[in-house]
């Protein structure tokens, strides 16, 4: 057996016994990625940085994060190997366009450092590819999500990096369609929308998954961002007073407490806690309290908390 089909079996062995546990740091990456401030663009270097050092085999010195403009840079003993461009959860997953944009940014920095290879990833997804001859030549393109480690994560390991990929991978029929159609968010990017709703994602109280929006639930925003007042109430509802006699099942109970947050915010926005006006409806009232129990009722400097007799 080749030198090169060992350490193939060794990478493999040790992929098979770290896949599962970097899946489930991952997912509670993205949890925090879905919180308030949660910093999703610094989530998915976070992610990557985990994929490398956890599931494959490169060490946590390897890991150089912002330089020059790269998010990351990946070295072994001085020899720069792989320039990584990360974007926020979702960003990419299901958007060739979004991809082709952040390999273009990753081979600008990669030409400027004289580095071969390039990655993009948003946390769901990595596409790697080696800059030659004034273009890209694909390496590997894989799922983070994936329940098995890929085989294709081998040309990106600490023995794979350096070797040239025959035949290189075709993007294009690897991509995961959208589950929606596409807008355009506040910032001119690219936005999947609810197909049911035609919202994006940030307008919805739950979002488990960012690139699949038949995870998305309890809209409470409109398409500009400001808080729905016909849609808010009724997310309240659901979580608090069983709305329209229907149990909610699709939210995790460990992410009620965020949620309980973005809806009082939204109807902070829209003046409507207890500490903001005398006459509160019972609804905001429950939502008070609801958060006091969770250890989330950070209320606003204001006039004396009313509260219905």
């Amino acid at each position: 057996m080749t030198d090169h089909l060992v350490l193939r079996e060794h990478l493999a062995s040790r992929l098979a016994t770290n896949w599962s546990a970097f899946g489930a740091l991952r997912q509670s990456r993205l949890a925090e990625a879905a919180r308030p401030g949660g910093g999703a663009e610094r989530i998915a270097e976070l992610i990557v940085g985990d994929l490398f050092t956890q599931a494959l085999d490169w060490g946590v010195s390897d890991l150089n994060h912002q330089v020059g403009y790269a998010d990351m840079l990946l070295t072994r003993l001085g020899i720069k190997y792989l320039i990584v461009e990360t974007k926020r959860p979702g960003a990419l997953a299901w958007n060739e366009a979004a991809v082709a944009a952040a390999l273009e940014q990753a081979t600008r920095y990669a030409v400027a450092q004289g580095v071969r290879s390039i990655a993009v990833s948003d946390g769901h997804l990595l596409y790697a590819a080696d800059v030659v001859d004034g273009g890209r030549r694909g390496r590997t393109f894989i799922s983070l999500a994936a329940p098995d480690p890929p085989d294709d994560l081998w040309w990106l390991s600490v023995h794979g990096i350096y070797r040239t990929v025959e035949p290189p991978p075709t993007p294009g029929s690897l991509l995961p369609r959208p589950g929606g159609p596409i807008g355009v968010s506040p910032d001119g990017a690219p936005s999947l929308l609810h197909a049911h709703y035609g919202l994006p994602a940030w307008c919805f109280a739950y979002v488990g998954d960012p690139s699949h929006p038949t995870t998305w639930h309890l809209p409470y925003r409109s398409a500009d961002g400001a808080a729905d007042p016909r849609r808010l109430p009724k997310a309240i509802q659901a979580i608090l007073t069983n709305y329209r006699g229907e149990s909610l099942s699709s939210v995790p109970e460990a992410a009620i407490p965020s949620v309980l947050e973005r809806l009082a915010a939204g109807a902070r926005e829209l003046g409507h806690m207890p500490d903001q006006r005398a006459d509160a409806a019972e609804l905001y009232h429950l939502l008070q309290d609801a958060l006091e129990q969770v250890g989330r009722a950070a209320r606003s400097p204001g006039p004396a908390q009313f509260r219905k007799p």
